[in-house]
C-alpha cells in the first residue's frame, strides 16, 4: 500500500498553477447545461497534458470525456461535475464571481460556484496530469469525465441517454469513482459502505384561486392563504407521519403569489424539495405531499385542482461494499488519521451513481473537507459550527485552496490506482 502513496508523492504535479486554475474557474461559473466555457477549458488542458487522451465533447450537453488507454487491465471512470448555481456570491474573495446568466426560466441571475464544482474540475485536471506522468506504473484504461448539470440531477442521465457508453464510444468502466468537497475541516476525507447520500425529489406546484380587489376578499378565493396553510401542514409530514428513526426532509424553498399589496392573486406557486433515505419513506412522503396539497385546495373551495410538475429527481447514492473496502485500505494507509471510513450519510443528493447503475457497474463516492483548519477549530471550540461555517449552496461558501486541493487530487489518483495497478 505504501507503494501507491510513493507513486502519488513522486508524480503529484506542482499544484501552484492549479491554484490559479481554481481561481479562474471560481470567477467564471456557468449554470447547468450552460457549461460550454468550462468544458472547453478542461478539454484544452487535457489535450495539453498529453496527446494520449482521446477526448470526446458535447455529450449530454457540454459533457466531456478524456480516455487514456494504457495497455490491458481494468477500466476506471473518475467523475467531476462542472455547473454553478444561481447564487449571488458574498465571500469577498478577490476572485469572487460577478458572472450573470439567463436561467432556464429566462430570468438573468447571478452565478456562483457555491457547491465547489470548481474544486472538482481543478482536482480532476491535476489528477489527470499525475496519472499521465505515472502511466509506466499502471495498466488499463482511465476515463476522466466532466459532467454537466449535476445541480439539476439531470447531467449524468443526459450523458447516458446521449450514447455515452454506446454511440459515443466510451468504454464501459469496471468501477465508477468520485468525490465532493464539503463544509468539513480541510485535510479530512471520509467514505462509507452502503447508502452514502439521500434521494431528492423536487416539484413545482401551482394552486389556483380567484383574484380580485384586496378590499373585497369575500369576492375572491385567496391562493396565498391556501398556500400558507399548505406550507404549515407539509411540515407535519416528517414530525407526524415518518418514524422518528427514519430521516426525511420536506422543504418549501419558494412561495410566489401576486405582484402588489392591493390585489389578491389568482394563483400561488410552491417549489418543494423532499429528501429521503429509503424507498419506502420516499414513496410515503411524496404521497403525503400530494394528499396535503390537494386537500388544502379542496378545503379552500378551489374550483380548479392544483398542478404538479416534477423539476428534478436524484437517485439514492449507494457505495459498493467491495469497491469501497478496497478504497478504505488505500485511503487509511495514505491519509492516516485524516480518513474516516464511517462517514455520516449525506443529507445532500447526487446523480453521480447513474454513471454506474445505468450499466450495472459498482460505484463509490467520498467526501473531503474544504474549511480552513483554524476557522474550523475556532468554531468547534466555540460550539458555533452551524453558525460560523457556511454550507454548500451558501453565498459565503468558499473552500480554502490548500490543503483541500491536495487531498482532492490524491484521493482521485489513489482511487484510480487502486484498480489500475
Amino acid at each position: 500500500m505504501a507503494a501507491l502513496s510513493q507513486l502519488i508523492d513522486k508524480y503529484r504535479p506542482d499544484l501552484g498553477p492549479y491554484h490559479d486554475i481554481y481561481r479562474t474557474l471560481h470567477a467564471a461559473p456557468e449554470l447547468s447545461f450552460q457549461e460550454s466555457k468550462t468544458a472547453a477549458f478542461a478539454a484544452a488542458h487535457l489535450q495539453a497534458l498529453s496527446p494520449v487522451f482521446d477526448i470526446k465533447t458535447g455529450i449530454g450537453g457540454h459533457g466531456l470525456v478524456g480516455i487514456l488507454r494504457n495497455g490491458t487491465g481494468r477500466t476506471v471512470l473518475l467523475r467531476a461535475d462542472m455547473d454553478g448555481l444561481p447564487v449571488l456570491e458574498d465571500t469577498g474573495l478577490p476572485y469572487a464571481s460577478t458572472a450573470r446568466q439567463l436561467d432556464n426560466d429566462g430570468v438573468e441571475k447571478p452565478v456562483m460556484h457555491a457547491c465547489g464544482h470548481d474544486m472538482h474540475v481543478t482536482s480532476m485536471l491535476a489528477a489527470a496530469e499525475l496519472l499521465v506522468a505515472a502511466k509506466d506504473s499502471w495498466n488499463g484504461t482511465l476515463i476522466v469525465l466532466f459532467q454537466p448539470a449535476e445541480e439539476r440531477g439531470a447531467g449524468a442521465q443526459a450523458m447516458v441517454d446521449d450514447g455515452l457508453y454506446t454511440s459515443r464510444g466510451v468504454p464501459k468502466p469496471d468501477v465508477v469513482l468520485g468525490g465532493h468537497v464539503m463544509p468539513f475541516r480541510a485535510g479530512t476525507l471520509g467514505s462509507r459502505r452502503g447508502l452514502m447520500a439521500s434521494a431528492a425529489d423536487s416539484m413545482r406546484v401551482t394552486l389556483f384561486g380567484r383574484g380580485g380587489h384586496a378590499s373585497q376578499p369575500h369576492r375572491t378565493l385567496d391562493p396565498v392563504v391556501m398556500a400558507a396553510s399548505a406550507v404549515l401542514r407539509l411540515q407535519t409530514i416528517v414530525s407526524r407521519e415518518v418514524p422518528p428513526e427514519e430521516p426525511a426532509v420536506v422543504t418549501v424553498g419558494s412561495l410566489i403569489a401576486g405582484q402588489t399589496e392591493n390585489i389578491i392573486s389568482d394563483k400561488a406557486e410552491l417549489k418543494i424539495n423532499v429528501r429521503s433515505y429509503s424507498v419506502e419513506t420516499r414513496e410515503k412522503v411524496l404521497r403525503s405531499v400530494d394528499r396535503i396539497i390537494r386537500a388544502e385546495s379542496l378545503a379552500s373551495g378551489a374550483e380548479k385542482e392544483p398542478v404538479f410538475e416534477k423539476t428534478s429527481s436524484f437517485p439514492f447514492t449507494f457505495n459498493d461494499d467491495t469497491v469501497t473496502a478496497a478504497l478504505e485500505a488505500r485511503f487509511s494507509s495514505h491519509f492516516g488519521d485524516g480518513y474516516n471510513s464511517n462517514q455520516d450519510r449525506l443529507y445532500g443528493s447526487e446523480d453521480f451513481s447513474i454513471l454506474g447503475t445505468a450499466i450495472e457497474r459498482p460505484c463509490s463516492f467520498w467526501v473531503y473537507g474544504g474549511v480552513d483548519p483554524e476557522k474550523w477549530d475556532a468554531a468547534e471550540k466555540a460550539g458555533r459550527i452551524a453558525e460560523d461555517i457556511p454550507v454548500n449552496h451558501s453565498p459565503f461558501f468558499a473552500p480554502v485552496i490548500e490543503p483541500t486541493l491536495t487531498r482532492a487530487v490524491d484521493a482521485l489518483a489513489l482511487g484510480a490506482l487502486t484498480f489500475l495497478t
